[in-house]
């Protein structure tokens, strides 16, 4: 098999879809729109590398604020637990997708985690609802409160990011779609756009102010 991806087949695009759908507006708007979609749908699947192996692993987190502009994204997590670990060796394989499953829109941000355990961050984000995913242990200190020692925060420095946004709603993407059937062509129905390193590390300025959920 040949290590290159033909990207044209004639004088048509291989992959229709993406040459169809695919924009590249002004990198403020691209940012804006990522980051309007992940706040709004605030769950994602966190991806690492196992710490002890090459396979990977993903689980539900719950967007818990964003800095620098907000394309870094915060997370809590147990320092004692399983990511923690993958993430401390493996900082640089992380993944954390969205997706909106009425619209189908998605995102998917790739960068670099570090974790967090100092009590100043730990404070800025720390919410009640913790105690009901971290218990009371009963000794005073393992409580699920702002001081108990088992929380931290995971933070996602993104370095690439790639999202897919609907143009149309579910009834205006249908009728394009059975026209893209009917007639060979392909729908033109969502927004597909890019952000790369260079891009993001542009973005050391406040497009949003940081919050906290919760």
């Amino acid at each position: 098999m040949s290590s290159t991806i033909k990207t044209s087949a004639g004088t048509q695009p291989i992959d229709p879809y993406k040459a169809k759908n695919y924009e590249n507006p002004p990198l403020q708007e691209k940012v804006d729109d990522l980051v309007k979609f992940i706040n709004e749908v605030k769950y994602g699947m966190l991806t690492t590398k196992a710490s002890d192996s090459d396979l990977l692993t993903s689980r539900c987190m719950a967007l818990a604020g964003t800095e620098n502009g907000g394309i870094d994204l915060i997370f809590h997590t147990n320092l004692f637990s399983g990511k923690t670990m993958d993430l401390t060796v493996h900082p640089t394989e992380t993944n954390m997708s969205f997706l909106d499953p009425t619209s189908g829109s998605w995102a998917s941000v790739s960068g670099t985690a570090s974790i967090l355990a100092d009590q100043g961050t730990v404070h800025k984000y720390y919410s009640p609802a913790l105690k009901a995913w971290l218990g009371d242990l009963g000794d005073g200190i393992h409580d699920g409160g702002p001081t108990d020692p088992r929380i931290g925060v995971i933070r996602v420095e993104a370095k690439s990011a790639i999202y897919s946004i609907a143009r149309k709603g579910i009834i205006g993407r249908a009728v394009e779609t059975g026209k893209a059937v009917a007639t060979g062509d392909t729908p033109a129905v969502n927004k597909i756009r890019e952000l790369n390193e260079e891009e993001l590390a542009e973005c050391e300025f406040p497009l949003f102010a940081p919050f906290v959920l919760f």
